[in-house]
């Protein structure tokens, strides 16, 4: 399951969408996610997924690849699915005991796994075409103009990013873990509940101890390069609009414009 987490990892290719400015990017995922809520129907799904197509089109990253994030939630998708499906009011079609299922829920459901599903993707898009020092750059940009945290804006980006950097490291750290846990004779997939728990201390003891670890070592390794913290520093590369950032921002008017739109066509779900 962990080698499928694909937010964090960086896939090197020279494309558009690798090419524009991080500021760029992170503005236009973050209208993204926001205009998925207001997307209501069928239609608006539809355009989502379109963009969403376009974007993983013009990244030049494998689609299968894109993904391949989406098994590591199917859990969440699924406990999410039922949740709407049993606990919506609405038209009830079947119903056994206190379980109830409705015209409503379904289409709840539906509607939230399909979000949940671009959410995961479009994140996950952000951070497959962005080098983990221009997403850096570009949340301290945006950091820097909030009242109250931009003192901190250096630091707290360099925080986030090195967090969704060393996602696919832990992970790739958990795999090895079990694999040499299961050569001692572990067993991680048998057993009651409660086994299955007390197996998972095996993991998560030296997991703790080498993310500790490698938390030291890049400290040492920051100080050892005269790193103090965002005051006084400068940037061998400076962050400047070019043409293609523009026709991504006039792009995500157009995207805006056509999501919203989608409210006012007639649903032809249910």
């Amino acid at each position: 399951m962990f080698e499928n987490i694909t937010i964090g990892q960086y896939y090197p290719v020279n494309s558009f969408v690798h090419n524009l400015d991080p500021r760029i990017k992170i503005l236009f995922t973050f209208v993204y996610i926001i205009m998925l809520f207001f997307v209501d129907n069928v239609w608006g799904y539809m355009a989502a997924l379109i963009i969403l197509m376009i974007m993983i089109a013009v990244s030049k990253i494998p689609l299968g690849y894109t993904l391949r994030g989406i098994r590591a939630i199917l859990v969440i998708i699924l406990i999410t699915v039922c949740l709407n499906i049993f606990m919506t009011p609405g038209t009830v079609i079947w119903s056994w005991g206190f379980l109830h299922i409705t015209i409503e829920g379904i289409r709840t459901a539906v509607m939230m796994a399909v979000r949940l599903v671009f959410l995961v993707v479009g994140t996950s898009l952000l951070t497959l075409t962005t080098a983990p020092i221009d997403l850096t750059d570009g949340l301290e940009f945006y950091l820097s103009h909030i009242p109250f945290i931009k003192k901190y804006s250096h630091e707290l980006s360099m925080m986030m990013s090195i967090a969704l950097r060393f996602i696919p490291t832990l992970m790739d750290e958990t795999q090895k873990i079990m694999k040499a846990q299961k050569a001692r004779g572990a067993q991680f997939e048998t057993g009651s509940l409660i086994e299955r728990a007390k197996a998972m201390v095996m993991i998560l003891v030296p997991l703790f101890v080498s993310a500790c670890r490698r938390a030291d070592e890049l400290a040492t390794a920051m100080e050892a390069r005269c790193y103090r913290g965002g005051t006084g520093r400068t940037r061998m590369k400076q962050l400047v609009i070019q043409r293609n950032d523009k026709l991504t921002c006039v792009f995500m008017v157009v995207m805006v414009i056509v999501l919203y739109g989608t409210r006012f066509l007639p649903d032809i779900f249910f």
